[in-house]
């Protein structure tokens, strides 16, 4: 069951942009939860749980990002993932 759309928009801050290590670390977060995520940038849509699509957006240092998740955990995700970008993609814990 859903609990509606929740959207957040995010800027990538690190030096590299969202490259391979990123890219795993955000989809690591993601999957851990049931919402579907969408990742928006610059009119293309992909997956948010998927490195590949990610890969493609190729988002660089200051890229704005479209978050749109939905689900019952949705905005638990979106927090986490922001969490996660703000923090430059530092390791958790």
């Amino acid at each position: 069951m859903s609990n509606g759309l929740h959207t957040r928009t995010i800027e990538i801050r690190n030096e590299f942009g969202m490259h391979i290590r990123p890219a795993s670390m955000f989809v690591k977060v993601a999957s851990s939860y049931d919402a579907d995520l969408t990742v928006e940038k610059d009119g293309n849509e992909v997956p948010g749980k998927s490195i590949f699509g990610l890969m493609t957006l190729e988002a660089a240092c200051g890229s704005v990002l479209n978050l749109t998740a939905d689900g019952s955990d949705a905005k638990e995700m979106l927090d986490r993932l922001e969490a996660l970008v703000e923090s430059q993609f530092k390791d958790e814990g």
